[in-house]
């Protein structure tokens, strides 16, 4: 008969309550979901943990706030120990007389560049690319769906590749499909116009995982987001891996289906935020090494502390640098940086600027609220200010009129073009109109630069 002396159970289950206070819910959702209590003795708990992957980052990351917690509750120190739930290939032992596998040939729709071995990881990105990881070494199992979302420029396409690829040439026979949300919409047509549906179906139904990138381009798209819950249904039901890749939030995409939604919404979601500046050098040093040319520490000190958006914009400024060099013969100094990069670095897209940001100093200066600019009122007391913001969002950010018409309303991109252009115009009839936006763009700038 099994003795109870040895059931440390509730002091597990109130040790999770306790950490679960103090990590994020990120954090909580990706580590914790999938830890379970296995079964305790005279020695301490045993826990079951989906993977040695998995097993190994609970004890790097977050084992002495576990045991730390513990000894709080029992009064004395309790042994962890793990046990792996189902080990997938890449958790088993190989056979001793098992040659090495040799590497498959690249997956035709994958960037051979895009790998884990040159993503650079910060603190803006760690956590997805600790989750790409994750579900590359165990497709299907802890975080399915994962959907990774994040502004232009940031990684998402090179992150979700990597995954592609190294799940890959992990696993023999292993069907990937990578597609971006356009294409995926164009086949689905074309698929309809030559009643080839049972083919698009099978395409992508009958894959071990599943890249779709770009996925707010499905917004307003009813019958491709119907048919992708299908797949979506599909795929999840079929133990499958799906990775979906936005530049937003799914709860700030407008015109998506509900249960579509839900489905994004019932996995992981991670977020990519801008490189902070010593990710920016990080990336920009490996770039000078793999392209192997002669670029000094401080010409990369003065991109990384004036280009401050995206990895695009970095690569950008260092490609342009590398172009110069080799086009006129000479070698990249500070003063030629700063003489070829003038543009670059005087650019207010360069400050963070964001359309809240925008629409607090534009509210503040016409004495309105916030919300009255991204409200539905249409008096001319909020609609002029309102235009005036719209043209300023278009001025100084990389924002299209969609993205700028839902932050101000919900409003569509016809709106947005018709307000920049009617402030244009009375710019070219109200010498003070110029005046004053111009004051209102120095004051977004002097706004981001307080909060950045």
């Amino acid at each position: 008969m099994k003795s109870d002396t040895w059931d440390y159970s509730v002091f597990w289950k109130e040790t999770m309550n306790l950490v679960r206070q103090e990590v994020s819910e990120q954090e909580w959702v990706m580590w914790f979901n999938n830890l379970s209590y296995e079964s305790s003795g005279e020695s301490g708990i045993v826990l079951r943990v989906p993977s040695s992957f998995y097993r190994d980052q609970i004890k790097q990351r977050y084992l002495p706030l576990i045991e730390a917690k513990l000894r709080e509750l029992s009064g004395h120190s309790l042994a962890l120990s793990f046990t792996i739930a189902q080990p997938s290939k890449s958790d088993q032992a190989p056979r001793p007389a098992e040659a090495p596998k040799a590497r498959k040939r690249p997956h035709p729709n994958l960037k051979q560049d895009y790998v884990f071995d040159n993503f650079v990881i910060g603190e803006n990105n760690s956590f997805a690319a600790n989750a790409g990881y994750a579900i590359a070494k165990n497709p299907g199992t802890a975080y399915n769906p994962c959907l990774v979302y994040g502004g232009v420029g940031l990684g998402k396409t090179h992150l979700i590749q990597s995954i592609g690829n190294a799940a890959y040439q992990e696993f023999d026979n292993f069907k990937v499909a990578y597609v971006t949300a356009e294409t995926f919409t164009n086949e689905f047509i074309d698929a309809i116009r030559d009643k080839k549906n049972h083919q698009f179906k099978n395409k992508y139904r009958n894959v071990d995982l599943l890249l779709i990138d770009d996925i707010h381009f499905l917004q307003n798209k009813t019958e491709t987001q119907e048919e992708l819950f299908h797949t979506f249904n599909a795929l999840y039901d079929a133990n499958k891996q799906m990775v979906f890749t936005s530049d937003r939030p799914v709860s700030e995409l407008k015109h998506l289906t509900d249960r579509l939604r839900s489905r994004f919404e019932r996995g992981l979601n991670v977020d990519l935020k801008p490189p902070n500046y010593e990710t920016r050098f990080a990336i920009l040093k490996q770039k000078v090494e793999l392209k192997k040319v002669d670029i000094r520490d401080d010409v990369i000190e003065v991109i990384c502390r004036n280009v401050t958006t995206n990895v695009r914009d970095l690569e950008a400024a260092l490609t342009k640098l590398i172009a110069y060099a080799d086009l006129v013969n000479k070698n990249v100094t500070l003063e030629v940086a700063q003489e070829q990069l003038k543009d670059v670095f005087s650019n207010p897209k360069q400050n963070n600027i964001t359309l809240e940001m925008i629409q607090r100093v534009v509210a503040e200066y016409f004495a309105l609220s916030h919300n009255d600019l991204r409200g539905k009122k249409r008096t001319k007391g909020i609609a002029f200010p309102r235009q005036i913001a719209m043209y300023i969002a278009r001025e100084m950010t990389e924002y299209s009129t969609t993205e700028v018409g839902l932050e101000f309303g919900g409003r569509d991109h016809t709106t947005v073009m018709h307000a920049c252009q009617r402030i244009e115009s009375r710019m070219k009839s109200d010498p003070t109109l110029e005046p004053m936006v111009q004051n209102l763009v120095r004051s977004v700038k002097e706004y981001g630069t307080k909060t950045v």
